[in-house]
Order: structure tokens, then C-alpha cells, then sequence
């Protein structure tokens, strides 16, 4: 693998990962704003018309593909890793298509997709399946 072909997978992976942490951690808090009609970070959520309850589920998820796109080894593990997180991100951009949501607001789901594909694409040999 090419120095800079490494570089770009282990950018794309690092800051895929930092998104998702971020993400998941904030969903996984669910922290209470007195008066709101949803916590914070939950709004999105329910503005897509999805309960809040989601957001453990999701905030799960991200957490554990992250941590898993980014240590060594376990190929198969990652494959699924990579997949859960493009059906969440495409789920994510179809969401946001279906609530009529502001062009704006689908930005985070395309950065993090494209960041998803570009790190499965360029992920080196070992972490990758053997192929037969």
C-alpha cells in the first residue's frame, strides 16, 4: 500500500471515528432540557419522527463501529461494522429526503458516508477478508 494511500485511509477512518464517538456519545447522554419538548440532540430525531428511545440503539451502534473500523484484526467483525454504518448513514440521508429536511441538514450524513467509503475502500490488506 502506498504511503499516501495510507494516509488517506487512516484520515478518512480517524475522523469516521471521531464523528461517530461524537455522535453516539451525545446520543447515548440524552440529558434533560427543562421546557424542551427533547432532550438535546434528540430534536433531530423527533423532527424525523422517530421516538427517542432510538437514540440508545443508535448511539450504541456508532460507538462500537467505530471502535471497531479502528483497531486491528477481526475482518469479518469490521465488514459487518462497515455495512451497519452505511445502512445507518443511507437510512440517515433517506430520512432527512423523506421529512422534507433543509439541504443543509443532510450534510453531516453525506460527510460521514462518503468517509465510510473511502475508509472500506482503502482499508489495507490485513483488514480485510481473505479472499478464497
Amino acid at each position: 500500500m502506498s504511503r499516501t494511500r495510507r494516509i488517506i485511509y487512516w484520515l478518512a477512518t480517524l475522523v469516521l471515528a471521531s464523528g461517530l464517538v461524537g455522535s453516539g456519545v451525545q446520543q447515548l447522554l440524552r440529558i434533560e432540557n427543562k421546557g424542551a419538548v427533547a432532550p438535546p440532540y434528540a430534536w433531530g430525531i423527533v423532527e424525523l419522527g422517530y421516538p427517542v428511545y432510538i437514540l440508545t440503539i443508535l448511539g450504541t451502534w456508532k460507538l462500537l463501529g467505530a471502535v471497531m473500523i479502528v483497531i486491528p484484526k477481526y475482518p469479518l467483525f469490521k465488514e459487518w461494522a462497515y455495512a451497519g454504518l452505511f445502512f445507518l448513514l443511507t437510512g440517515a440521508l433517506f430520512s432527512h429526503v423523506a421529512a422534507g429536511s433543509a439541504w443543509l441538514e443532510w450534510i453531516p450524513a453525506i460527510f460521514l458516508l462518503v468517509l465510510t467509503v473511502v475508509s472500506w475502500y482503502l482499508r489495507p490488506a490485513d483488514r480485510k477478508l481473505p479472499q478464497p
